[in-house]
């Protein structure tokens, strides 16, 4: 322990960030005692962590499991080995995936896209889309539209027919939403054509695009709105003497690969991939990594409160623990 540096930032504006020296085991302590009689602050509870297994599980159909939720922003994670049973088409918000593990063909008016894991792509409001998923998991973030790609495509949608071997028209619905695809906020469900909707893409000019992080460390930006940011953020085995402090958004953690242990003003808790976590506005941490480690960062200026339950909780600082995380 000793002197930290404290990164006091805000996201969603052009403010550029300042730098300040603390003494960590301030930063990380419990107050002082209150010298009045009535209590001036409350008792804030650990950070929590919702994990979701990254490997396929063989499971009948279900809905994505919702793990955040305000009226911004919404956090689901869904596994697949089938059709989604119908098109779904978004009134209010722009509806983003990033691929966790296996292959998923996603199936819209403007193209076709097969993804595979690390990519992201987003869904503009009102357009129609199903997948199809061979034994695989991703994110779902869905936020009030429009929303903007904050980096160069890696590629486009395509128009592909049949959108994959062994296709065949079905009987399916649409089913058109609102308040950011929420199970049971369904506006209208009427049988589609779907051969004639997949035909919709020669008649538009816009495409998907599909996104990746750049390599190398660092964070690579992906996407951004008034409210809302969406980001990667890949770390070297570091000992994490530099904190952090966002004072306008609430910021969901994702672990996509390796291992690391996050220290804060509300505990130190291990995370390893599938771990999701929400860190408040205006809580100082750091990451103490032994190897690489990439992680999903969304950053909201709504608070982003947990929907799913918890898993774990993270444990009171100590300087014992907080070595034994160095060591």
């Amino acid at each position: 322990m000793g002197t930290v540096q404290e990164v006091i930032q805000v996201i969603c504006s052009e403010q550029p960030p300042r730098t300040v020296e603390r003494d960590e085991h301030q930063l990380l302590s419990a107050p002082h005692p209150s010298p009045f009689p009535v209590k001036l602050w409350r008792d804030h509870e650990p950070l929590t962590v919702v994990h979701f297994p990254q490997e396929y599980a063989a499971q009948p159909f279900a809905p994505p499991r919702g793990v955040y939720e305000s009226a911004q922003v919404r956090v689901e994670w869904q596994t697949m080995d089938n059709r989604q049973p119908f098109y779904h088409r978004n009134t209010d918000v722009d509806e983003i995936s990033y691929q966790v593990a296996g292959e998923r063909t996603l199936m819209t008016e403007l193209g076709v896209v097969e993804h595979r894991a690390g990519e992201f792509s987003r869904i503009p409001r009102g357009v129609a889309h199903d997948n199809y998923g061979r034994k695989e998991s991703h994110l779902l973030f869905y936020t009030p539209a429009p929303v903007a790609e904050d980096r160069p495509a890696e590629r486009d949608s395509e128009p592909v027919f049949p959108p994959f071997a062994g296709w065949e028209a079905g009987r399916l619905n649409e089913a058109v939403t609102q308040c950011m695809g929420t199970p049971g906020h369904d506006i209208t469900v009427f049988p589609v054509d779907e051969r004639a909707l997949l035909e919709q893409v020669h008649k538009e000019k816009d495409r998907l695009r599909v996104l990746r992080a750049a390599d190398g460390y660092g964070v690579t930006w992906l996407y951004r709105s008034d409210p809302f940011r969406l980001a990667t953020v890949r770390l070297p085995a570091g000992d994490g003497r530099v904190y952090h402090r966002t004072l306008d958004a609430d910021e969901i953690q994702y672990q996509i690969s390796g291992h690391r242990t996050l220290i804060t003003q509300r505990g130190i808790v291990e995370l390893g991939p599938g771990d999701f976590v929400r860190i408040p506005l205006g809580l100082a941490h750091t990451s103490v990594t032994a190897q690489d480690s990439e992680h999903i960062a969304l950053y909201s200026d709504r608070e982003l409160p947990q929907i799913a339950e918890t898993t774990r909780t993270a444990e009171p600082y100590s300087p014992q623990r907080l070595a034994a995380a160095r060591a």
